[in-house]
């Protein structure tokens, strides 16, 4: 019997309530077994950066964030030694690997709109579903609209996610923990911990 797999990618620095709410509302709409947290790795010129987590220090935060989730799963198929990852290339090895599960990618509304830009978009439809979360300040007809038209361009299964989509920035965080502004409710208690006692983001 195969199994219906989500999977959640993304740089996760830091992971975010947005993160799991979106995880979570996939799971329970879809009837996913799992949703698989797969956070990518930085490329070489790309490490340790000033104000950024490493990628041990992000693996770490998605590990604490998802722990008391059993419908949730940390992967570390894109963390790979040049930092490099393709979606389709992750699609199509979970296809090849395991051809017996349906596999949901999981996107925010602002990937549905330059998903044409991806690389190999024709590619990641072949290999599975993909669920769009929608953009809270879009007209819903005009989502639609465009969730149609990546159906007739790609022949694929793009799925429309009931579910709000919070608007939380990484980007946004980081600056405000470099403040010294709180960012309590907006990440979860035992992740924001590991932040402070690794002085992650600090200047």
């Amino acid at each position: 019997m195969g199994q219906k797999i989500g999977i959640m990618g993304g740089t996760f620095d830091p992971i975010h309530i947005g993160h799991l709410i979106l995880g979570e509302a996939a799971q329970q709409q879809f009837g996913l077994d799992k949703v698989l947290y797969m956070p990518a790795g930085n490329p070489p010129h790309k490490r340790n950066r000033e104000g950024r987590a490493t990628d041990v220090q992000r693996t770490e935060m998605v590990r604490i964030a998802i722990q008391d989730n059993p419908h949730f799963e940390l992967s570390l198929m894109e963390m790979n030694e040049d930092g490099y990852s393709y979606t389709y290339r992750t699609l199509e090895r979970f296809k090849a690997e395991y051809p017996e599960n349906e596999y949901y990618f999981i996107i925010g509304a602002d990937s549905l709109y330059d998903f044409d830009q991806w690389k190999e978009p024709q590619r990641i439809c072949n290999a599975g579903h993909i669920i769009c979360a929608t953009r809270n300040q879009t007209p819903s007809e005009e989502f639609q609209a465009l969730l149609e038209k990546r159906r007739q361009q790609y022949h694929g299964d793009f799925l429309l996610l009931d579910s709000p989509n919070l608007d939380i920035s990484s980007n946004n965080l980081r600056k405000m923990i470099a403040e010294g502004r709180s960012v309590r409710y907006y990440i979860r208690y035992d992740v924001i911990r590991y932040i402070e006692e690794n002085r992650i983001y600090r200047s």
